[in-house]
C-alpha cells in the first residue's frame, strides 16, 4: 500500500481534524522534549474515540504499519518520537479528554487516556476529592502516558506510582481489539492481572485508551518547607525523624543541591535565593492532612526544632501562604528545564534503597570526579522514595556533537555503580530510545528472553511502538 493510499484510509477513520499531514505542523510530534530525537512520519493521527483508535491500530496491523502511541510529548527517553526512516504514524490522543465517570463514593475517576494530568487532578479537587499523581509536566502530559511509563512524581513517597493509582484499563490491542478492563474493584482475583503488564510498557504492547483510577480524600491542611542540610547523610535521617513525628502524613520529601539551584536561578526568570546563605545541600518537604488545625504544623516545628538543635537542619523556611509554597516548589520543579538550557547533561533516572543513598552520592561523585576533570553533579531527586537524578554535565561536551550525545563512558561509571548498590538504572523515566543498551546489559538474559516472549505474544508482526524499550537481540 502507498503512503497516500494509507493516508487516504486514515482519513476515512478520523475524519479532517483527527490527521495532521502537514509538515510544519507535525514538526512538534515528531520532536523529543529533550530534543535529542527526531523522526519522521507520513502523518500524525489524532482519534476522538477508542472506536477510532481501534479501527486506525487495526489498519496498521494490515499494512504492516508501525504505530507510535504518544501522549504530552513531555517524555525523557524519546519513547514517543517516530524513526528517522518514515514508515511510523504516530498516534496522539489528544482529542481523547473526556473524564467518563467520577464515583465519590468509590473513590474512583475514569477518564481518556488523552486527559491532561492537571485537569484530573482539578476533577478531583472540584469534587472534594485528591489525585495524588503530581510532576512537573503535570500541565502538558496525559494520563495515558504516565500510565504507560508507571510515572512517579513527588508523592511518591505516599502514593505509589502511576501503576499503584491504577484500578483498571482500556486498551486497544495490537490487531486493533480493544480489551474493556475498566473496572473500578480493589478486589479482582480471578487471573492474570493484565493491566500489570500494558502499565510501564511504553505502548509496545498495546495502546491504552481509558483508565480507571484512585482517588482520596481532599487534604484539609497542607505545609511546605525547605530546610538546609550539610549533606544526604543528614537528609536521610531527617527523613527518619520527620516520618517517627508526623507518619503517613509526609507527601514528599526532595533532595536538592547548591548546583542545581545555582542552575534554576541562572536560567529560570523569577526565581531567587530562598534562605539567606548559601548551603551545599537542600531538603524540600511537603506534608498534608484530611483534618483541619494546627496539628500538623505543631508536629513538624517540633521535630524540626530537634533537629536543629542537633545540626541536623542548619536553616529553614516555612511557606506561609500557596503563592510561597509555589515558588519553594518552581526551584525544585524547573531543574530539569534548567539543565536543558545550560547544555549536554548526562541523565541518570535511578533508584536505591534509601539508606544507601548517602554512601552511593559519595562513590559516585568520586569516581565521575576521578575520571572526568572538572565534571559538574547535578544530583536533585526524591529521597522519601529512593528516586534520584544524579546527572552531570562533562567539560568539552557539547549538544551538537553526536559522538559526545551518544558516548556511553559517563553512564556507565555511574550505572555500575548502581548495580553494584543493588539499584536500579531507570526509577521512573522508562526507557525509551534512550536505555535500550543499558536493558540489554544490566538485565539478565531470562528477563530479557521474557519480556521479548511476552512482546511477541502480543504483537508478532512489531508494529507497536517499534525501537523502543526491548533492545534487539544484538543487544542495541
Amino acid at each position: 500500500m502507498t503512503a497516500h493510499t494509507l493516508i487516504e484510509r486514515l482519513a476515512a477513520i478520523v475524519g479532517g481534524p483527527g490527521l495532521i499531514t502537514d509538515a510544519h505542523d507535525m514538526e512538534p510530534y515528531v520532536v523529543d522534549w529533550r530534543r535529542w530525537y527526531r523522526g519522521r512520519t507520513p502523518a500524525v493521527v489524532r482519534p476522538a474515540s477508542t472506536e477510532e483508535v481501534s479501527a486506525v491500530v487495526k489498519l496498521c496491523a494490515e499494512t504492516g504499519t508501525g504505530v507510535v502511541p504518544q501522549g504530552g510529548n513531555t517524555g525523557m527517553c524519546g519513547g514517543a518520537t517516530p524513526s528517522a526512516a518514515g514508515n511510523e504514524i504516530v498516534l496522539a490522543l489528544g482529542r481523547m479528554n473526556r473524564i467518563r465517570e467520577l464515583d465519590t463514593l468509590n473513590n474512583t475517576i475514569t477518564a481518556d487516556a488523552g486527559c491532561i494530568l492537571a485537569n484530573l487532578q482539578q476533577a478531583a479537587h472540584d469534587a472534594d476529592r485528591f489525585f495524588p499523581l503530581s510532576l512537573g509536566a503535570e500541565g502538558s502530559c496525559q494520563i495515558g502516558g504516565n500510565l504507560a511509563t508507571n510515572a512517579g512524581g513527588i508523592n511518591v513517597l505516599r502514593y505509589g506510582n502511576a501503576r499503584d493509582l491504577a484500578l483498571g484499563l482500556e486498551v486497544v490491542l495490537p490487531d486493533g481489539r480493544a480489551w474493556n478492563g475498566l473496572k473500578g474493584l480493589r478486589k479482582d482475583n480471578t487471573g492474570y492481572d493484565l493491566k500489570d503488564l500494558f502499565i510501564g510498557s511504553e505502548g509496545t504492547l498495546g495502546v491504552i485508551t481509558g483508565a480507571v483510577l484512585k482517588l482520596y480524600p481532599r487534604p484539609r491542611t497542607r505545609l511546605t518547607a525547605l530546610m538546609a542540610v550539610a549533606d544526604p547523610a543528614a537528609a536521610v535521617q531527617l527523613l527518619a525523624r520527620l516520618r517517627s513525628a508526623c507518619g503517613e502524613r509526609i507527601s514528599a520529601f526532595e533532595i536538592i543541591s547548591r548546583a542545581c539551584l545555582e542552575l534554576v536561578l541562572k536560567h529560570i526568570p523569577g526565581t531567587r535565593e530562598p534562605l539567606p546563605q548559601a548551603h551545599p545541600w537542600h531538603v524540600l518537604v511537603e506534608l498534608a492532612d484530611t483534618r483541619e488545625g494546627d496539628s500538623l504544623r505543631d508536629d513538624f516545628e517540633r521535630a524540626a526544632a530537634g533537629a536543629a538543635e542537633e545540626a541536623v537542619i542548619r536553616d529553614a523556611v516555612i511557606a506561609e501562604s500557596t503563592a510561597q509554597s509555589q515558588a519553594l516548589w518552581r526551584l525544585r520543579e524547573s531543574i530539569p528545564e534548567a539543565s536543558r538550557d545550560e547544555g549536554l547533561l548526562y541523565r541518570h533516572d535511578i533508584s536505591l534503597t534509601v539508606s544507601r543513598i548517602p554512601q552511593f552520592i559519595a562513590a559516585a561523585s568520586a569516581a565521575l570526579e576521578h575520571s572526568f576533570s572538572g565534571v559538574r553533579i547535578i544530583c536533585f531527586g526524591h529521597l522519601g522514595d529512593g528516586n534520584l537524578h544524579f546527572n552531570c554535565f562533562v567539560p568539552g561536551r557539547l549538544k551538537d556533537d553526536p559522538a559526545a550525545r551518544d558516548a556511553s563512558d559517563v553512564n556507565r561509571v555511574v550505572l555500575d555503580l548502581v548495580c553494584q548498590f543493588g539499584g536500579s538504572f531507570s526509577a521512573e523515566h522508562g526507557i525509551g530510545q534512550a536505555k535500550r543498551g543499558e536493558l540489554a546489559y544490566y538485565k539478565s538474559a531470562l528477563e530479557l528472553d521474557t519480556m521479548r516472549a511476552l512482546k511477541r505474544t502480543f504483537d508478532p508482526r512489531n508494529i507497536m511502538n517499534p525501537g523502543k524499550l526491548l533492545p534487539n537481540e544484538s543487544g542495541k
